[in-house]
């Protein structure tokens, strides 16, 4: 049985420098179920990203520490009561923002070089649509749109799971350049709300 928790071996991985952060953020738009953004702070903290931007609610602080394995302390969450406001702010940041969107003129994810926007705008954000309306056109209309091919029966994923995907695939394509890897270093000062 092991004598640490959670947190000692989050910890451990940063002080030893094993954790790596990534140019790449979530944002979530609105979740009707508050285990899908804990879900994707569990995401944002497994595969790199130290951030993930909110548009509207966000739950209680209980909540998110008991479905995302308590990576909430290491995921800076940045909320916003509207698309406009997360838009104002990834063009004050220079931001690029990507929508996870089955949408015409959508690129497939295997077609689309999540590198080469990270060199256009030095840091993306993926965004995931809300479980039954999407992405919002305002947002889709700023932004580069990738989708999940799916062969099977089904047409769309889980938001959680769709973000799973899109940050796994990014993170491979940015590791195939090593010289995008930084050690991890969050700020928790910000990860108060």
């Amino acid at each position: 049985m092991r004598s640490e928790t959670r947190r000692d071996r989050y910890d451990s991985k940063i002080k030893n420098g094993e954790a790596k952060s990534f140019p790449i953020s979530l944002c979530a738009i609105n979740f009707q179920c508050d285990e899908n953004l804990a879900y994707l702070i569990r995401t944002a903290a497994c595969f790199g990203s130290t951030d993930l931007h909110v548009i509207g609610s966000i739950p209680s602080y209980e909540e998110l520490r008991r479905k995302s394995g308590t990576l909430n302390h290491y995921v800076n969450l940045h909320q916003y009561s509207t698309p406009s406001q997360f838009l104002q702010y990834a063009r004050q940041t220079g931001m690029g923002v990507i929508s996870a969107e089955i949408e015409d003129g959508a690129k497939n994810i295997h077609n689309y070089s999540f590198t080469d926007a990270i060199s256009r705008y030095g840091h993306v954000c993926i965004v995931v649509g809300n479980e039954t309306s999407g992405v919002p056109v305002e947002i889709l209309n700023s932004s580069e749109k990738v989708f999940i091919p799916m062969p099977g029966l089904g047409f769309c994923l889980n938001t959680s799971q769709t973000a799973n995907i899109m940050m796994y695939e990014a993170v491979k394509q940015i590791q195939q350049e090593e010289s995008r890897v930084v050690v991890y270093k969050p700020n928790l000062a910000l990860c108060q709300y």
